[in-house]
């Protein structure tokens, strides 16, 4: 049997090739496919379907592009008016190679959710592995509340039904084969590896052994998992079809005069070195959003309908930084800085600097009384766990909708965990004009670890 996983990092995003006999699927392509081709070509494989769990919210889906390279036809679940592939039903079967994919009807995470159950006749009739979608992940399952309160319950009911009525059943000892791993915005709390069984979840997932509906449904509905806007977007796209590429987009390198036309003409600027050195010297009005953040920060953050500029650490940045972004469908990339910040002060234009604290320069001030507000940018369950005391908690991805609740005359000192979204912060308060903005470095890590006091709850 042929079998790989993909872990798109950032997005937590699992995309897997499946097949036997020279033949695969692809199941839950990512947009810059050219990696699937690869695989298949290298080992003169034929990619004879596309498979989608479902319409997928946090990323791009690849499928179209993939289609596009390799004359694939694809298929995914029921009840959405899709404008591209064929509609799978429960039940049906696609042979590759000798074994079988059967595909299951999931719904709970969203209506059209679909599960693919790989069994090899020639030898029995058992599960040997299961691609559960977002229904089911290592050590969690999905969120249900990507429709709104009004519907969440249901949602919730459903996907109870699907995970004991449909996929565990499909026996201990079939491997699970989830689209996310930890890290993903998919899920709450999804364990860290990749590697399970059925059995295993059983026994170990939390919230598998609230097999009661009830306690399974209020335990849903009490999540809270943060919805990024940029999933109505990943929505469009996804039930459309996004716009195709054509293969990676290509950024020019533009001149410090150049990169400062395009500033000009309202292309926005994201920097993406870390939080210490955009502190040191960046260009006014950039978003200081760290290499890794960009497989998600921008879609809480930037527009769809304008150029993205962007200036790295260094050239090593830009490949990833441009799958990233293509990825959460911004593909308006209008060029990088050739030389990086070093070329822009030294062409003679202007920087402006964001000056960064330890934690022992905060611990002193708040002694000191001194005129400062804590502005803590993590999540509410980071939150909950320990927080400094009179500190005021916006999550970074909610800032530029509640910039009224900042004090502008007083000195913000903006943490989160250990300092890169408390940069993207400080750095949305720089573009609203906010002036005595400070970056605490290493943030509440360093705090506890320099065991200044904390306050939960």
């Amino acid at each position: 049997m042929i079998f790989e996983r993909f872990r798109s990092t950032g997005l937590a995003h699992n995309s897997y090739i499946i097949g036997s006999r020279g033949e695969v699927a692809i199941i839950d392509p990512r947009r810059d496919c050219q990696v699937y081709v690869d695989y298949a070509r290298q080992r003169g494989l034929n990619v004879k379907y596309i498979l989608e769990t479902h319409r997928n919210e946090d990323y791009v889906v690849g499928s179209l592009e993939l289609a596009g390279i390799t004359g694939t036809e694809i298929y995914h679940g029921p009840g959405l008016p899709w404008k591209y592939g064929n509609t799978v039903q429960d039940g049906e079967r696609f042979r590759i190679g000798k074994i079988d994919l059967t595909a299951l009807h999931t719904p709970g995470h969203t209506d059209e959710s679909m599960a693919y159950a790989v069994t090899d006749p020639s030898s029995g009739r058992a599960t040997i592995m299961v691609f559960t979608g977002d229904a089911l992940f290592v050590g969690d399952v999905g969120r249900t509340d990507l429709y709104g309160p009004g519907e969440a319950p249901r949602l919730a009911s459903d996907l109870h039904d699907t995970l004991f009525s449909r996929i565990l059943p499909l026996g201990d000892g079939a491997i699970l084969c989830s689209a996310h791993g930890g890290g993903s915005v998919c899920g709450v709390n999804i364990g860290d590896r990749d590697e399970s069984t059925l059995g295993t979840e059983r026994i170990q997932n939390p919230v598998l052994q609230m097999n009661d509906r009830d306690d399974f449904v209020r335990y849903k509905l009490a999540e809270k998992p943060e919805r990024p806007p940029y999933f109505r977007q990943m929505e469009i796209y996804n039930l459309d079809g996004p716009p195709l590429l054509g293969g990676l987009p290509q950024p020019p390198p533009l001149s410090p005069g150049e990169f400062r036309s395009k500033m000009d003409s309202g292309a926005l600027v994201v920097d993406t070195s870390e939080p210490a050195a955009f502190g040191g010297a960046h260009i006014q009005g950039a978003y200081s959003i760290w290499l890794e953040g960009l497989a998600v920060f921008p879609g809480w953050v930037l527009p769809y309908d304008r150029p993205i500029l962007l200036i790295g650490g260094d050239r090593s940045h830009l490949d990833p930084a441009v799958r990233y972004l293509i990825r959460i469908g911004y593909d308006r990339i209008a060029g990088y800085l050739r030389g990086g910040i070093e070329a822009w002060y030294n062409a003679g234009f202007p920087v402006e600097q964001l000056p960064p604290i330890s934690v022992h320069t905060l611990k002193n001030m708040l002694d000191r009384r001194e005129d400062v507000v804590v502005l803590d940018v993590r999540g509410q369950d980071e939150w909950d766990s320990g927080h400094i005391a009179d500190a005021v908690n916006i999550y970074v991805g909610h800032l530029n909708e509640r910039l009224a609740e900042v004090p502008p005359d007083r000195r913000i000192a903006v943490i989160c965990n250990v300092g890169r979204r408390a940069s993207l912060a400080a750095s949305l308060l720089r573009r609203a004009g906010f002036s005595g903005v400070y970056n605490v470095l290493g943030s509440m890590k360093a705090w506890k670890e320099a065991g200044f006091p904390i306050t939960s709850g």
